[in-house]
């Protein structure tokens, strides 16, 4: 139990009569606040502190021995005073009364929270009042608080990409369809797609997309549809437009959406239609890509900068698109070896990519933190990659960086407790595992779970890292090639 004078317990608890006359022992006093409350103030009738005694020695270093001779009220930040106040001319107390909780001033500190209970001390004019500190529940309610705006920060951010993405998938000129690889029936299309087949998107939604094109021609998409669903991607077949006989290219990727499967068809525009048109779409389509808050670049197969937008040349700091044209992507990659090939790999297994975590290095040295969102696009002239490059903001880094110090503290906290009490040879070996363990989750998370890079990674034979796996039963135990 502590109080604000070690030298001899408070003269408030001393003088503490219960009823009859009859003085409380003051050491039964002191276990009853330290088993109830973790502080204990006493106020006169005038509503001065005369005595503090603490349950809890955290608190002894917020100033409470300034509270003794000032009004109670003034230890409390404006919004609380009201609180205070009712409690000190209340005509229940005790069991009668009820917890109010009100917030005290900490120098150079966030306010403290305590929930407050008051008794009237028999025979005088004094109060007793019980506080809990509500700490804890602050620090809950303020990350809840943070969770709460990252999370709208997110909806709203995806919200914004999606009119983005939007915006792009109806004003490119060439014709898309998005179609449902389960039963074949269209889900969206472009109205490029939709000037094409002669149909507006009301009559296409829902409808069957092999019945759109000739029925000689109808084979030949089924196969090509088989062959997308099998491999995820496949080359251009000719087929002609049922409603007009125009004659066309299709192409199809399989692309997963939410638990089901869709394709990915891009048709070619009639050759007529293209003269008439103009290129007037490509320049808007254009437009679109370099007005990107996001950064936007395509490559080839050997990562060459084919095209980039303005928002990922502000990244890598260079002061126009011809600069970076011809340079390979990986140039500016900080880990490039090893983030280069995770996010290939992945590309050429799944089609698809989202939310690749890596850093970037800019011409001048600066680095920022982004997540990659990428697609492989097959063609007649070998495939294309488009990678979508988002910046990580500040507020999403420090959220981040927070949890994670607190994990840390948590798990340093419960090694210096086991001084004194396992030998320090112990200590040091449980140490090493829990950095060990830190390190080889962190390589696994930076390249997607794919094993074999992680092992290069942390410096380790791929064998070296499974026995490891198994000791800290970190994912899957079997070993199993991740190449």
């Amino acid at each position: 139990m502590e109080t604000m004078d070690t030298s001899a317990p408070p003269s408030a608890f001393r003088s503490v009569r219960a009823p009859g006359g009859r003085p409380i022992d003051f050491e039964a006093v002191a276990s009853l606040v330290s088993a109830t409350a973790d502080i204990a103030v006493v106020v006169d009738s005038g509503g001065i502190v005369t005595d503090i005694a603490l349950g809890d020695k955290s608190l002894a270093e917020n100033g409470y021995s300034e509270w003794i001779g000032r009004p109670w009220v003034d230890s409390v930040t404006v919004e609380s005073k009201p609180k205070i106040e009712e409690l000190l001319r209340s005509d229940h107390f005790g069991g009668d009364g009820r917890w109010r909780q009100v917030n005290h001033k900490v120098p150079d500190g966030p306010d403290l929270p305590v929930n407050y209970l008051v008794f009237k001390l028999a025979g005088d004019e004094r109060l007793l009042a019980f506080g809990r500190q509500q700490k804890a529940v602050a620090q809950l309610q303020q990350r809840l608080i943070e969770a709460q705006q990252m999370v709208e920060r997110e909806y709203a951010r995806l919200r914004h990409s999606e009119t983005r993405y939007r915006m792009l998938f109806q004003s490119t000129s060439e014709p898309v369809l998005i179609v449902d690889a389960a039963n074949m029936k269209i889900m969206e299309a472009n109205p490029a797609a939709c000037a094409l087949l002669g149909e507006d998107m009301t009559k296409l939604a829902g409808r069957n997309i092999l019945p759109k094109f000739a029925a000689a021609d109808r084979s030949i998409l089924e196969t090509l549809f088989s062959t997308a669903r099998s491999t995820g991607r496949v080359s251009a077949v000719a087929a002609h437009v049922a409603e007009n006989g125009h004659e066309t290219s299709v192409t199809a990727s399989l692309f997963r959406q939410e638990k089901s499967n869709c394709f990915l068809v891009r048709l070619g525009r009639d050759r007529s239609e293209s003269a008439s048109t103009g290129e007037s779409g490509g320049e808007s389509l254009s437009d679109v890509i370099s007005m990107l808050p996001d950064g936007f670049v395509v490559t080839d197969e050997r990562q060459v900068v084919l095209t980039a937008n303005g928002a990922f040349l502000d990244l890598v700091q260079l002061a126009n698109e011809s600069q970076a044209k011809g340079e390979s992507l990986s140039k500016w990659f900080s880990r490039a070896d090893l983030d280069v090939q995770v996010l290939l790999n992945s590309l050429r297994d799944h089609g698809t990519v989202r939310n690749f975590a890596t850093e970037l290095t800019g011409e001048l040295g600066v680095r920022e933190d982004v997540e990659i969102s990428a697609v492989s696009v097959p063609g007649d002239n070998g495939t294309i990659y488009g990678f979508a490059i988002r910046q990580i903001s500040a507020a999403a880094k420090r959220v981040e960086r927070d949890l994670d110090d607190t994990e840390m503290h948590r798990s340093v906290e419960q090694l210096t407790k086991l001084v004194g009490r396992v030998p320090l040879k112990e200590i040091v070996r449980e140490t090493t595992d829990m950095i060990e363990r830190m390190c080889i989750e962190a390589a696994l998370d930076i390249t997607q779970d794919n094993r074999a890079s992680a092992a290069e990674v942390l410096g380790l034979s791929r064998q070296s890292l499974y026995v490891k796996l198994r000791r800290f039963d970190i994912g899957e135990s079997g070993i199993a090639d991740d190449d």
